[in-house]
């Protein structure tokens, strides 16, 4: 039998240490962009890739259905990441990298909003997303970790998980995600 203990435990002190490096205030401005999107109609979009793509699917389920079930005003909230014969039909006839931008094409509006999740922040896809929400004034929203690249530097707002480790980075942005469902379920 293996011991692992030593990896487990400075597995967890990594995480317990990025965690307390997040900044309150960025997670802050995303709750309240959240919120006014909410409370103003506007639809929100989310996207990524990978583990960022469940993390995605995950935000859509617990705002739509977590936060929403008892609220006069729910969120819209759509993971373009979960439409996958839409993503395969723009990947095989355009490219991968358009795979979220068309549909926002056909979707988006003016304030609303987008999130994008993205570990190196260097998702070509998540990229063109954005460049598009941000050409038609949707607001923008960067889940990212190592540098934060093109991305962080892309989102009008950013929380960054200054960690180089994708599983570290990834725990974290599902953390974010529950724990922004549960305090605003919970307001």
């Amino acid at each position: 039998m293996e011991n692992y203990r030593e990896k487990i435990g400075k597995y967890l002190e990594l995480e317990k240490k990025i965690l307390d490096s997040l900044s309150v205030e960025d997670i802050n401005q995303v709750m309240n962009v959240l919120e006014q999107a909410r409370l103003s109609g506007k639809r929100i979009f989310t996207c990524g890739n990978g583990g960022s793509a469940s993390t995605a699917s995950h935000m859509g389920s617990d705002f739509n259905k977590g936060i929403s079930y008892g609220q006069d005003v729910k969120y819209d909230m759509e993971c373009l990441s979960d439409n996958i014969p839409m993503m395969m039909a723009v990947a095989n006839d355009f490219s991968y990298d358009d795979i979220f931008v068309v549909p926002l094409k056909n979707k988006m509006k003016r304030g609303d909003v987008l999130i994008g999740i993205s570990g190196s922040g260097n998702s070509e896809n998540v990229i063109r997303a954005f460049a598009y929400a941000n050409e038609i004034g949707a607001k923008t929203i960067a889940f990212t970790g190592y540098s934060g690249g093109r991305l962080k530097e892309m989102a009008k707002y950013n929380i960054h998980v200054p960690v180089d480790n994708m599983q570290i980075t990834e725990d974290i942005h599902l953390v974010l995600n529950h724990m922004m469902m549960f305090i605003l379920a919970n307001s």
